[in-house]
């Protein structure tokens, strides 16, 4: 007879529910509140912080931020601002400064008259700041008075005190603090380069503030300060190109839904840079402030093409045709933003769509109608982009009867899997016949898919969307990926989930990969925002001695294995994944239960742009200068 397991009952009950005082829920699930706990969420920190700062320079009450990174690992920001009040809150029945660095949602950002327009949208800032840090202290000077309160992981030390005397008309809040190992595990891994491009970000979002990043750990300093505002911005991101017209197009205007500001310059690229922002925050994924924007600029440009004779009958260009070339920022600033997600990436308020698209439709009408030899030059290339799409239209018309582009029609290259729900298919772009012949026999047929690639495709960042379609490694990746590209794109038909890119550890292997990556952020970067797209990586080494072989993936690691395996241990390098076994190739980097892949994320899609920009645009001399200054950095260059 078999035997029957017995149910224990389990007592639930009102002592069951556990209620986490002050800030411990913050340091139990920090994650919740800054994203994660590696170098992203220490960074998060510092932007909180600045962030508050930078309110009150919104707000018109703060015209300088100093943050300093120490030797020993305390960031120091300090603001010229009113200074956080420090009288008794008459609800807590403590200093309004303790409240702010100790209670959750507390702040001047929620309907109280302090704030206007605020980026933090939660209002966890700077009590999740202290909650994270080993020890936090914030001095506030106001109305002549200098006011000290120090904390220890969020709980204070002791009462706010008065400290001394400063000028009547010196004010301002400085917060140092040192964020806590027991939270952040990998150490203080501040980067000054990511924080420098936020500060620059930053600087030409609020026009008039002074922005200073100081590094004592690298004796490194920048400070930036930008009077044309998000104009300076254009003319920054459009540095490296040829600019259709000098001036660029500028309009500020308060409506009552929001504060609209535009700056737009056209460019001799065929790529888009329109980038926005909401209260300063950076909406990579858009929103309605973006669509607003796009369907302003349609209109406008067809109205004034049509009424000058550019456009004859029934002609009209399309959305993707004015924007050809186009560097655009769009901030809003409003009272009450709606972001949708937890990263605040999409801008939800439905009332902006239209203020933004009254702004421009009016102040754009105006720029054209007050210069034509401008509007001339950019309703030409805004032609020439039809011209292109037309004859792209025609490329892929040609390409979909001979079944290039066709889904129903994959490749002959293509070695599919057997698994046909996307979200548990994943395509190996890989490169060459020799690694594509060794990754197709070493994987799993069930949900693996492998796509080889002959040689080098082409570089997206100086062609158009016609000549893109000429290129047949491009058309076989387009019609293996199944989502189309342009006016056509359609995320829901992607037919693998993960898309890995997996290419030799050499230069030329480097050169395929950022060709790939080109192609991915500029034409689709919805599969990169959606985290569909990773790098493989393979092993560099195969060390073996005896019967015992370990596999290497960086320099590091060898030292380890040569110390643990005698340094008369073989060293085998691998520069090809062809020279792989099948075998190898699929447990060293193909296997789901012992691989590693390195996801493809957009922290900052403006610094992106740049990158991308300068690595792989017409511009010479940027290149150059950045080869010259990153040399050194170069690992595993092949001689």
């Amino acid at each position: 007879m078999a035997a029957t397991a017995k149910t224990v009952p389990v007592s639930y009950d009102a002592s069951n529910i556990q209620v986490l005082e002050g800030l411990e829920a913050v340091r139990r699930r920090p994650g919740m509140y800054i994203g994660s706990t590696d170098q992203r969420g220490l960074h998060h920190l510092v932007r909180e912080i600045v962030d508050n700062s930078v309110d009150e320079a919104l707000g018109g009450h703060c015209s300088s931020i100093v943050a300093r990174i120490g030797a020993d690992n305390v960031v120091t920001v300090s603001d010229d601002g009113r200074g956080i009040p420090v009288d008794k809150h008459p609800k807590m029945n403590t200093s309004a400064l303790e409240v702010i660095m100790t209670v959750l949602h507390a702040g001047g950002k929620f309907g109280g008259g302090g704030y206007k327009v605020s980026g933090g949208l939660h209002g966890v800032g700077a009590s999740v700041v202290n909650a994270l840090s080993e020890w936090c202290r914030v001095e506030v000077k106001r109305a002549g008075k200098l006011y000290r309160q120090e904390y220890r992981r969020g709980k204070p030390s002791g009462p706010v005190k008065l400290v001394g005397k400063v000028e009547p008309d010196d004010h301002g809040t400085t917060t140092s603090f040192l964020a806590d190992t027991e939270i952040f595990v990998g150490g203080h891994d501040y980067s000054y380069d990511a924080l420098v491009q936020w500060f620059r970000e930053t600087a030409y979002l609020t026009k008039g503030l002074r922005l200073t990043l100081i590094d004592e750990r690298a004796d490194k300093e920048a400070t930036f300060y930008f009077e044309g505002g998000i104009v300076s911005f254009v003319r920054h991101l459009n540095r490296n190109r040829t600019a259709v017209h000098d001036r660029p197009f500028y309009v500020q205007r308060e409506t009552p839904a929001c504060m609209v500001e535009v700056a737009l310059q056209y460019n001799d690229s065929y790529g888009e840079s329109t980038h926005t922002f909401a209260n300063n925050i950076n909406t990579i994924d858009g929103g309605t402030h973006l669509s607003g924007f796009k369907s302003a600029l349609t209109r406008t440009i067809n109205e004034y093409a049509k009424r000058n004779g550019f456009l004859k009958g029934d002609e009209t260009l399309s959305g993707e045709d004015v924007r050809e070339g186009l560097t655009a920022i769009v901030s809003v600033k409003l009272g009450e933003p709606q972001f949708e997600g937890q990263t605040k990436g999409k801008l939800g308020n439905a009332e902006v769509a239209g203020a933004v698209q009254t702004v421009v439709n009016e102040g754009l009408g105006a720029f054209l109608e007050e210069n034509p030899q401008v509007a001339k030059r950019v309703i030409e290339k805004c032609l020439n982009a039809a011209r292109a799409r037309e004859a792209a239209r025609k490329a892929r018309e040609l390409v979909q009867r001979k079944g290039g582009l066709d889904s129903f029609s994959l490749p002959g290259k293509l070695a599919d899997c057997s698994e046909r729900d996307p979200a548990r298919a994943e395509l190996y772009i890989v490169e060459g016949d020799s690694a594509g012949g060794s990754a197709k026999q070493g994987r799993d047929r069930r949900f693996q898919a492998i796509l080889p690639l002959r040689g080098k495709i082409l570089n997206v960042e100086k062609a158009r969307l016609d000549k893109m379609l000429q290129n047949n490694e491009i058309r076989t990746l387009i019609t293996a990926l199944g989502t189309s590209v342009g006016e056509q794109f359609d995320v829901s038909k992607l037919r693998y989930h993960r898309v890995i890119i997996m290419t030799d550890a050499d230069v030329d292997g480097a050169h395929i990969r950022t060709l790939l990556l080109t192609f991915f952020f500029r034409h689709l970067e919805p599969l990169i925002l959606d985290g569909r797209v990773f790098i493989a990586q393979p092993p560099l080494y195969r060390i073996k001695a005896g019967k015992e072989e370990a596999w290497v993936y960086n320099e590091e690691q060898r030292e380890a294995a040569m110390k643990r395996l005698g340094e008369k241990a073989e060293v085998q390098r691998y520069k090809g994944l062809g020279e792989m076994n099948p075998d190898q190739l699929w447990q060293t980097t193909m296997d789901p239960a012992q691989r590693t892949l390195m996801q493809v994320n957009i922290d900052n899609d403006v610094a992106a742009d740049e990158t991308f920009d300068m690595l792989m645009g017409s511009a010479v001399p940027p290149r150059k200068k950045f080869i010259q200054t990153h040399a050194r950095e170069v690992q595993n260059l092949d001689v």
